[in-house]
C-alpha cells in the first residue's frame, strides 16, 4: 500500500463521514465537505499547528470553517485528529443536546475556533484573529524568543465572498498586510439558486489583488501537492493570501455533484450507496479504517510535540522575561489584575456636566492605563465616539504595537473583527460607532452574544439628543432592539459616575458582550454626596436614587440615561407639592433581571403601582416595569431635524410633562 493510497483513503474518509452524518440526520449540507475534503486534509495534516489534547493552547494556529453550513467537515476532522468529538457525536449530528449542531458553535464543541454559518462572519473573524496575533507578537516577542507565532487558516466560500461584511474585512486586512492570514477559497460556482453565474461574475482574484492580498490560483482543488505548495508560498508573503481552489460541490455523488442539489439536502440512501461503490468504499456508515485512524492521529502526536516545545521555550522566556510571562499567562486565562477597578475617578456634582461619550473617553483612558489588553477603535468616528486611547498609537502594518484600530467606514466588518479578537483571547476588544449604525453590524453583534464573547460595543449619539442630523441618525428604536437580544448586556448610564460603573461592568463581564449607550449632549453630574445614591448601584441594573417627600412613596419615576435628570427635577417639583416620590435610575434591564427577587421588589415594591417610565425612545417593553397602573413617556415615532433642546421640548420630554403625567396617575 502506497502513501498516496493512504492519503486518498484519508480524504475519502472525510467525505463519507460527512455524508453519512448528513444522511443519518436527514438534514444538512454534504456538498461543501465532499468538495473541500482534500483542501481540509492538506491544511490539517501538513500545516495546522494544533494540539487536540489541549484545544485552547494559546499559540495554536486557528482554523475557521467560514461556510459553517458544511459543519460535518469540521466535525469529521475534529473526530479523526483526536479532539473530544466521538463517533457517536458524529452520529448525533444536528440532534438535541449533541456536540455537533447544524453550524459550528464556539464554546460548545472542542476545537471550534469560531461560531460560523452567517456567511462572511467567519471570514471577517479571521481578520480579527490575525490582528490579535500581530499585536500580541509585537508586545510579547523578544529578539531571542518568539512565543506568539501562529497562522489563521480558513476555508471560505462563494457565499462568504458575496457578503458585504467580508468585503469590508478583506479591504482592511489588505491595508494592514496581515500576512498570517491564509484563506482557501472553495471556488465551486454553485449556490442554492444554481450557478453563481446568475449573480456573481466578477473576477474574484483581481478583486482581492486590489484589496492588497496575494492571490494564488491552483488548477485542481483535489490536488494535495498543489494545495500544499500554494500554502507554503502564502507563508512566505507579507500580505494576506487567498488561494483559489476550483472544486466540484458534492464531489463523488453520481447525479448531484456539481449541482445545487448537492448543497443543502441529504444525498439520499441510493445516491450515497452508489457514490461509495464508485469509490470502492465500504457501505458501512461512519467507516474509518485502522490505518486511516492512525494516520490522522499523527496530527495529535505532532501537536503534542509542538506544544511541549513551546512550553519548554516559554519556561526559558519566563526565566528571562518574568513580568511579560506573567502578563501573558494572566491575559490568556482571562483574569483581570487585582484591584484594577479601584481608585477610578469619582466625579463631583456639576450642573453642566458632560456628555456621557466624553465621560466614557476619560474612563476608557483611565482603565486602559491599568489594562494593557484593552484595545479597540471606531468605524471612522473616533473623534465623535471619543474612543481613542491617548497613551497609544494607531495599529498599522508598520506599527502593530498600537492599540487604536482605525476601521474606516466599515461598521459590520468592525463588529466581526472585534469578535475575532475576542475569540483569539489575550485582548479585550471594543468597537464604536453611532447607536443608529448598530443596525449595520447586527449580524456580528448577535454572534458575539450567541458565542459569549468578551466584546465591548460603544454606541454614542443615543437618541433625539443627537439633534440637527435628524431622524436618519436618531436611534429611537435601537436601545429596545438591543435589549431584545439574549445575552447582550445593555447599559445606558445617566452621568459620569454611572459611566465609570458601566465600563467596570463591561470589562468584568468576561463571558458575554456589553453595549454601552452614550449621549452626544451634556448631562449634569448628579450630586451623589448629599442628595442621591452612589452610582455603584448601576451594577445591579436599577437602584433607588432617592425617596423624595414625606412618608411612603406614592409613585415611582424611573428612567435611563439622559432622562434620569428629567425625573430628578420632576421628582423635586412633585415633592414640593407634597407628593412622596421614589426616583429610580434604570440603566440596565438585564443586570436588574439578574438580581434576586427580593432586591427587585425593594426597588420596585408591589405596593407602589403608580409608576412612570421616561426614556427618549420607543416605549415597547417598559410596560413590564410600570405595570398595569403605570404609564410610559417615550417616543413611538421617528424624530426630526432641530436642535436637541427643541426636540426634547416638542416631543414632551420636559419636567412639566413628567409632573403632569404623574399627577394624573395620582388623582
Amino acid at each position: 500500500m502506497t502513501d498516496q493510497d493512504l492519503q486518498n483513503r484519508a480524504i475519502n474518509t472525510i467525505r463519507f463521514l460527512s455524508a453519512d452524518g448528513v444522511q443519518k440526520a436527514n438534514s444538512g449540507h454534504p456538498g461543501l465537505p465532499m468538495g473541500t475534503a482534500a483542501m481540509a486534509y492538506t491544511i490539517w495534516t501538513r500545516h495546522l499547528k494544533i494540539n487536540p489534547a489541549n484545544p485552547d493552547w494559546s499559540d495554536r494556529d486557528r482554523f475557521i470553517l467560514s461556510g459553517g453550513h458544511g459543519s460535518m467537515l469540521l466535525y469529521s476532522l475534529l473526530h479523526l485528529t483526536g479532539y473530544a468529538v466521538s463517533i457517536e457525536d458524529l452520529k448525533n449530528f444536528r440532534q438535541w443536546g449533541s456536540l455537533t449542531p447544524g453550524h459550528p458553535e464556539y464554546g460548545l464543541t472542542p476545537g471550534v475556533d469560531a461560531t460560523t454559518g452567517p456567511l462572511g462572519q467567519g471570514f471577517s473573524n479571521g481578520v480579527g484573529m490575525a490582528i490579535a496575533e500581530a499585536h500580541l507578537a509585537a508586545e510579547f516577542n523578544q529578539d531571542d524568543q518568539k512565543i506568539v507565532d501562529h497562522y489563521v487558516y480558513a476555508i471560505v466560500t462563494d457565499g462568504d465572498l458575496m457578503e458585504g461584511v467580508a468585503s469590508e474585512a478583506a479591504s482592511l486586512a489588505g491595508h494592514l498586510k496581515l500576512g498570517k492570514l491564509i484563506y482557501l477559497y472553495d471556488d465551486n460556482h454553485i449556490s442554492i439558486e444554481g450557478s453563481t453565474d446568475v449573480a456573481f461574475t466578477e473576477d474574484r482574484g483581481k478583486r482581492f489583488e486590489a484589496y492588497g492580498w496575494q492571490v494564488l490560483r491552483i488548477k485542481d482543488g483535489n490536488d494535495v501537492e498543489e494545495i500544499d505548495a500554494a500554502i507554503q508560498a502564502a507563508k512566505k508573503d507579507e500580505r494576506p493570501s487567498l488561494i483559489i481552489c476550483p472544486t466540484i460541490i458534492g464531489f463523488g455523488l453520481p447525479t448531484k455533484q456539481g449541482t445545487s442539489k448537492a448543497h443543502g439536502e441529504p444525498p439520499g440512501e441510493e445516491e450515497l450507496a452508489n457514490a461509495k461503490n464508485n469509490f470502492c468504499w465500504p457501505q458501512e456508515a461512519f467507516y474509518v479504517s485502522d490505518d486511516v485512524k492512525a494516520h490522522f492521529l499523527e496530527v495529535r502526536e505532532k501537536g503534542q510535540a509542538a506544544e511541549k516545545a513551546w512550553n519548554d521555550s516559554f519556561k526559558k522566556y519566563a526565566e528571562k522575561y518574568s513580568d511579560l510571562a506573567k502578563e501573558y499567562t494572566r491575559r490568556f486565562a482571562q483574569e483581570l489584575p487585582k484591584n484594577w477597578d479601584k481608585d477610578l475617578k469619582h466625579y463631583e456634582a456639576d450642573p453642566k456636566g458632560a456628555a456621557t461619550r466624553k465621560s466614557s473617553s476619560a474612563v476608557l483612558n483611565e482603565i486602559a492605563a491599568k489594562l494593557p489588553e484593552l484595545m479597540g477603535g471606531s468605524a471612522d468616528l473616533a473623534p465623535s465616539n471619543n474612543t481613542w486611547i491617548n497613551s497609544s498609537s494607531s495599529f498599522q502594518a508598520d506599527n502593530p504595537i498600537g492599540r487604536n484600530l482605525q476601521y474606516g467606514v466599515r461598521e459590520h466588518g468592525m463588529g466581526a473583527v472585534v469578535n475575532g479578537m475576542a475569540y483569539h483571547k489575550g485582548l479585550i476588544p471594543y468597537g464604536a460607532t453611532f447607536l443608529v449604525f448598530s443596525d449595520y453590524m447586527r449580524g456580528a453583534l448577535r454572534v458575539s452574544a450567541l458565542s459569549h464573547l468578551h466584546s465591548i460595543w460603544v454606541y454614542t449619539h443615543d437618541s433625539i439628543g443627537l439633534g440637527e442630523d435628524g431622524p436618519t441618525h436618531q436611534p429611537v428604536e435601537h436601545v429596545m432592539s438591543l435589549r431584545a437580544m439574549p445575552n447582550l448586556s445593555v447599559i445606558r448610564p445617566s452621568d459620569a459616575n454611572e459611566v465609570r460603573e458601566a465600563w467596570k461592568a463591561a470589562v468584568s463581564r468576561t463571558h458575554g458582550p456589553t453595549a454601552l449607550v452614550l449621549t452626544r449632549q451634556n448631562l449634569p453630574t448628579i450630586d451623589r454626596a448629599n442628595e442621591f445614591a452612589a452610582a455603584e448601584g448601576l451594577q445591579k441594573g436599577a437602584y433607588v436614587l432617592a425617596d423624595l417627600g414625606k412618608g411612603t412613596p406614592e409613585i415611582i419615576l424611573m428612567a435611563s440615561g439622559s432622562e434620569v435628570n428629567l425625573i430628578i427635577e420632576a421628582g423635586k417639583k412633585l415633592a414640593e407639592e407634597g407628593k412622596a416620590v421614589r426616583l429610580v435610575s434604570f440603566p440596565s434591564w438585564d443586570l436588574f433581571e439578574a438580581q434576586s427577587e427580593d432586591y427587585r421588589k425593594s426597588v420596585l415594591p408591589n405596593a407602589i403601582q403608580k409608576r412612570v417610565s421616561v426614556e427618549a425612545g420607543v416605549t415597547l417593553g417598559w410596560e413590564r416595569w410600570v405595570g398595569s397602573e403605570g404609564t410610559c413617556i417615550g417616543l413611538d415615532h421617528f424624530g426630526a431635524s432641530a436642535p436637541a433642546g427643541t426636540l426634547f421640548k416638542e416631543f414632551g420630554f420636559t419636567v412639566e410633562k413628567v409632573v403632569e403625567t404623574a399627577k394624573k396617575l395620582l388623582d
